[in-house]
């Protein structure tokens, strides 16, 4: 959007409103093409929704929204090949939906979530509340290495990973592991301990046993201090930051 802007502006229209006249994701498409299904989907759309409405606009045009068209309603089956392009409705013939993404009810916008339901707060609070009693979320045993990092690519959009970073306080042991239940159980206390926010699609678990060891920063109560995103719906941390994080967590122990 930014090279759209640019080019506009250029030309002497850059107070020109820009818009997005369609943009979409398909839940089928020809055998071999990988990324396509209802999560994908959904999690594309939720997350576009999340960017355009949220308010912090692009290093172009900062603090702007963006008035966004989602591809499409229904399915078009008469369309030619490829499939994929017969598959972007985001609803069946009735108006059920094919996959949730909170329209034709009163309920916010949705964030893109290894969780099922219900959907967390986009806007975690400074400090988790003490109430309840010490909890935690860990990661199950026995969970694949993939979904951990996965964990740790969703929730990293919503709370501070620089500790899991090189040289940072609970970068060490180096393993997805460990970096995944820090991040896991970061996002768990900025969403107030609800249960929900430790499914990560049943990878995670709560605990009362205070799992935290090493270096990590604890608050009085025992509960990772997690510094909120900012901005209106959660913040995306830097590309390179993320890039760095997955490269880090990936390396084996003691890399």
């Amino acid at each position: 959007m930014d090279v759209v802007y640019t080019a506009m502006k250029k030309l002497g229209y850059g107070d020109v409103e820009i818009a997005v006249g369609e943009a979409g994701w398909p839940i089928e498409a020809d055998a071999g093409q990988v990324g396509v299904g209802v999560e994908e989907a959904r999690d594309f759309n939720a997350g576009m929704m999340r960017v355009v409405s949220g308010g912090k606009g692009t290093p172009m045009m900062p603090g702007r929204s963006f008035e966004t068209y989602i591809f499409s309603l229904f399915d078009e089956n008469q369309k030619p090949l490829p499939v994929a392009e017969r598959h972007f409705g985001i609803f069946n013939p009735d108006f059920t939906p094919k996959y949730d993404l909170g329209l034709l009810t009163q309920s916010p916008s949705p964030s893109p979530s290894p969780n099922p339901s219900p959907k967390p707060s986009p806007g975690p609070s400074p400090k988790p509340s003490p109430s309840g009693g010490g909890k935690w979320c860990v990661v199950k045993a026995g969970v694949d290495a993939a979904d951990l990092q996965n964990n740790i690519n969703y929730a990293c959009g919503y709370v501070d990973c620089k500790p899991i970073l090189s040289g940072g306080a609970c970068f060490n042991p180096n393993t997805v592991a460990s970096h995944a239940a820090y991040v896991m159980n970061a996002y768990y206390q900025a969403n107030g301990r609800q249960d929900y926010a430790c499914d990560f699609k049943g990878t995670g678990v709560v605990t009362s046993s205070d799992p935290i060891t090493g270096a990590a920063n604890t608050s009085p109560d025992g509960a990772q201090q997690v510094r909120p995103v900012r901005g209106q719906r959660g913040r995306q941390p830097p590309a390179h930051i993320l890039r760095e994080a997955a490269a880090r967590a990936m390396a084996p122990p003691g890399g």
